[in-house]
């Protein structure tokens, strides 16, 4: 899943040095909207994998990003991309790990995510809202090459380089932002989720309802006409 605004991202900061010949992993690749694969693959790479919990155009494997690293073993990719998928993993500190460690020291990882502010969008869950100080602090083992505000809609893009004296941050005690409890937390509960879904479900009640009456108001207005 990618824009049109992180399709440019990746285009302008993926140079064809950092694909040419290397191994290519995209995390979270069905093509929904747009995706970052057929210019990448442009640029010769030796191979292109894309993994997503679905079937789907751009997906090569069905797997979990909790179980990339499992999957395919430390320093495996020469590039790992990531577009939109941070926000919809519960467990974001398993899969930020998982890139990192994926990812050869001296490859790149290019990351896009959305940050406050950006609407609930379950497809089929929705979790987190990243800023650019969260992505400053949790890649902050690793050089970032480039960090950028999504000037469209509320987002970051990022890409880092994993550094040769890599050493992997502690991120245990760090909170993010949850749009489920519309605040920074450690973890979710399963409280949270009943919660969220009560609150949720009656947004939409109030919705459709709104709309019934908006339907109802017009067919009076055009029927006097």
């Amino acid at each position: 899943m990618c824009s049109p605004y992180c399709i440019v991202f990746g285009v302008i900061n993926l140079r064809q040095g950092e694909i040419e010949g290397k191994r290519i992993l995209e995390i979270g690749s069905c093509d929904v909207n747009g995706s970052l694969r057929p210019i990448i693959e442009l640029q010769k790479p030796a191979e292109y994998i894309g993994v997503d919990v679905v079937e789907g155009p751009g997906v090569d494997m069905i797997c979990n990003a909790e179980d990339i690293l499992k999957r395919f073993g430390k320093e495996s990719f020469d590039v790992v991309v990531s577009t939109e998928l941070l926000e919809h993993v519960r467990g974001w500190r398993k899969v930020i790990s998982n890139i990192k460690n994926i990812c050869k020291v001296g490859g790149v990882m290019l990351i896009t995510t959305r940050s406050r502010g950006f609407d609930y969008h379950g497809f089929p869950y929705d979790f987190w809202r990243y800023e650019a100080e969260d992505m400053k602090n949790i890649f902050s083992d690793c050089t970032i090459e480039r960090l950028e505000k999504d000037k469209s809609v509320p987002g970051i893009f990022m890409k880092v380089k994993k550094p040769n004296d890599f050493a992997e941050k502690d991120l245990s005690r760090y909170e993010l932002y949850s749009v489920i409890v519309n605040r920074r937390i450690k973890e979710l509960e399963e409280r949270d989720f009943r919660y969220f879904k009560k609150k949720y479900l009656r947004r939409q009640f109030l919705k459709e309802k709104a709309v019934k009456l908006l339907y109802k108001i017009y067919r009076s207005i055009f029927s006097k006409i």
